[in-house]
């Protein structure tokens, strides 16, 4: 999180700066410089939702950061970019603001989910198969 939000930081003040090593092309580096800028918001989020799945995965329970990504991304960021971009007028600037508010999302429902617990009840079988309720006999 340290790293992701001191990242943030440079992103936000120096984002035109970054996009001009690309190009000199002014509406390029006007869209890139906002890209930047408003995808770094939500780089703290981000941190959590990088880490959250990972969490569940380690505790064998692969279904959840499965419905996880599967809703926030594809049933909540995808069709939100379309609407903030086209019915909301927010043109390229809609696409930015899904991708931090699905990611954003995925931290914070990534953090409920954990302190829910259900994935402690998550057991590997000698056999490697992994299940709720697994026996160890």
């Amino acid at each position: 999180m340290v790293f992701l939000a001191c990242m943030s930081v440079i992103y936000i003040v120096f984002c035109e700066s970054f996009v001009r090593l690309f190009t000199d092309e002014q509406r390029v580096v006007a869209v890139g410089a906002e890209c930047l800028r408003v995808v770094s918001y939500g780089y703290i989020f981000f941190a959590w939702g990088m880490v959250m799945p990972q969490t569940f995965n380690g505790a064998g329970d692969t279904m959840t950061p499965t419905k996880i990504n599967f809703v926030l991304f594809w049933l909540l960021e995808i069709p939100l970019a379309y609407s903030l971009a086209l019915h909301a007028g927010m043109r390229e600037s809609g696409v930015f603001w899904s991708i931090v508010i699905a990611e954003s999302l995925a931290g914070v429902v990534g953090i409920w989910l954990f302190r829910r617990g259900k994935w402690k009840q998550m057991q590997v079988s000698p056999t490697g198969k992994i299940g709720a309720g697994w026996s160890r006999s």
